[in-house]
């Protein structure tokens, strides 16, 4: 089972809606596991986050199975909960009981299958067979050897519910940001499956019939550079021949930027967006974190240089460091503006469990508990440098116009004249279900943002001007475009529960000092 995630700004649910999908990935952690459990076994998939769990399929099972982030812990638990109550047995895995193993237990699940499960699973499935009514399972301080884990059950997703489907290439990062828990879970080595491993799960998605995006989740797609121009250099030719299937995406640190050959070899094999931790403009901030990845050049230059390459920038920004002056969320809004970046992911910052931060933080005495949801609409969990009060201000006010629907419109437009033409040749046949569905989302989009709404005259304008300029990016700007029907509802829903929580800590809202940016469009 995968636990539902708090509606956020990632997760597109009314932009999804559009095109009749539930989810934007489906969970590759349980997919993983899947595979690597005995074969013989029967397996379904209840990923929460599309459907709700059915009675059949709590009836069906003999043991469940719960892979969980942090940010899924509420209903995390109340599954353990409901398993157990309906006389279930329990083993669950994940980034969040890998951390919190103590807090997991105390809920009383059976198994606590912890740290990376090629490495755990095996002792799991002993201890099943040997009759073990409980047990947790540690790794000891090891790492697994990505080039023996297997192809994920692809099979048993529903491939109707999901706009991308996600593969692995890597693990780990060489880099040591301080509020980063990839190092504290993966290690500070990226450590790479073989070409020929990811080409053959590739392989696998062609053969269901998949031909949308394909998300590459490493936490760094060069953190190791060597391993992942091999990869490239192999998935270049591979693209060729399949006659380019899929989008491609993934995440990268900035310095991404300053490897040309690495920006030519991702625009070949059809790389079409990548997130970049960009975190902020300020570089005291970046330095108090360590991320020093991102002082070694521009940040403006990178950005620039990455969308050239023909990649859609999605940008990561973080309010609330230690030191930080006030003003940050307009230094951050005048940064995005700037370089024309359309999605952004932006939020407080949060001291997640045993990061560096979160030891530091605990010495201080500044960490306020655990008990955090640690998503999007929630306080920081500690107590920063300056008043909270004002950190929560700059980060509703500026999220309230970083997603005012014209100014979206038109940085996305403008990120789009700043890419160059695709390099490749698309020969594959989109199936008619599927171009019956991308018309109905189409006509819905051109009569809400270019008839009702106030976007009118800016939708109509850069839709046919980007035809003209750079036609075979259309389609991409329109699924872009598409963003701010989901984004128009997070930012209400962000202001909404922002207000609440300092009003209950009887601090001012943010909403009274933003009567200034309130849009009717958003109404």
């Amino acid at each position: 089972m995968s636990p539902r995630f708090p509606r956020n700004m990632w997760t597109y649910e009314r932009a999804l809606a559009l095109i009749k999908r539930k989810s934007p990935l489906p969970p590759l952690s349980l997919l993983t596991v899947a595979a690597l459990l005995p074969q013989d076994w029967e397996f379904r998939l209840s990923d929460r986050n599309a459907e709700p769990t059915n009675e059949a399929d709590w009836d069906w099972a003999d043991i469940v199975l719960i892979s969980a982030m942090s940010v899924q812990k509420t209903d995390c638990l109340a599954l353990i909960r409901e398993a157990k109550r309906r006389g279930k047995r329990v083993a669950v895995g994940g980034p969040y009981p890998t951390t919190l193993p103590d807090e997991v237990a105390a809920v009383g699940p059976d198994y606590l299958v912890l740290d990376e499960g090629e490495l755990t699973i095996p002792s799991f499935v002993a201890a099943l067979q040997r009759g073990d009514a409980t047990g947790r399972f540690h790794a000891g301080g090891q790492f697994a050897d990505l080039t023996q884990s297997p192809i994920p059950r692809f099979d048993l997703v529903d491939l109707s519910l999901y706009d991308s489907l996600s593969v692995q290439f890597s693990r780990g990062c060489p880099f040591q940001c301080e509020f980063c828990d990839v190092t504290a879970i993966y290690g500070r080595r990226a450590r790479p499956k073989t070409p020929a491993q990811v080409l053959r799960e590739l392989d696998r998605l062609v053969e269901l019939g998949w031909n949308r995006h394909v998300f590459i989740v490493d936490d760094n797609f060069v953190g190791n550079r060597a391993k992942t121009r091999e990869l490239l250099k192999e998935l270049k030719p591979w693209m060729k021949r399949q006659r380019y299937p899929f989008f491609l995406e993934t995440e990268a640190s900035v310095d991404l930027a300053s490897d040309e050959e690495l920006l030519e070899l991702m625009a070949d094999c059809n790389f079409h967006g990548v997130f970049l931790g960009v975190e902020t403009p300020d570089q005291a901030s970046l330095n108090a974190a360590h991320k020093m990845q991102n002082t070694r050049l521009s940040l403006d230059t990178a950005v620039q240089k990455i969308t050239q390459a023909g990649m859609r920038v999605m940008g990561g920004f973080i309010i609330g460091f230690d030191g930080e002056q006030a003003g940050a969320g307009e230094r951050i809004r005048e940064f995005v503006e700037r370089n024309s970046i359309p999605t952004i992911l932006f939020g407080m910052l949060q001291a997640l469990p045993h990061t560096p931060l979160w030891h530091r933080l605990e010495q201080a005495g500044r960490l306020r508990g655990e008990d955090s949801r640690l998503n999007q609409e929630t306080l920081m969990n500690f107590v920063p440098t300056r008043p909270i009060e004002e950190i929560a201000r700059e980060y509703a006010d500026t999220t309230w116009q970083l997603y005012d629907p014209r100014k979206f419109l038109d940085r996305t437009y403008r990120h789009f004249l700043m890419m160059g033409p695709p390099r490749w040749q698309p020969s594959e046949r989109i199936p008619i279900e599927h171009g019956w569905t991308d018309i109905r989302a189409l006509l819905t989009m051109c009569w809400r943002q270019g008839v009702i709404r106030r976007t009118r005259w800016k939708w109509w304008h850069h839709l046919i001007s980007l035809g003209r300029r750079n036609p075979r990016l259309v389609s991409q700007y329109i699924c872009t475009a598409a963003h701010i029907e989901h984004f128009l509802w997070y930012r209400k829903q962000m202001r909404k529960e922002i207000n609440a929580l300092l009003a209950n800590a009887g601090m001012t809202p943010p909403s009274r000092q933003l009567k200034h940016s309130v849009d009717p469009l958003a109404a």
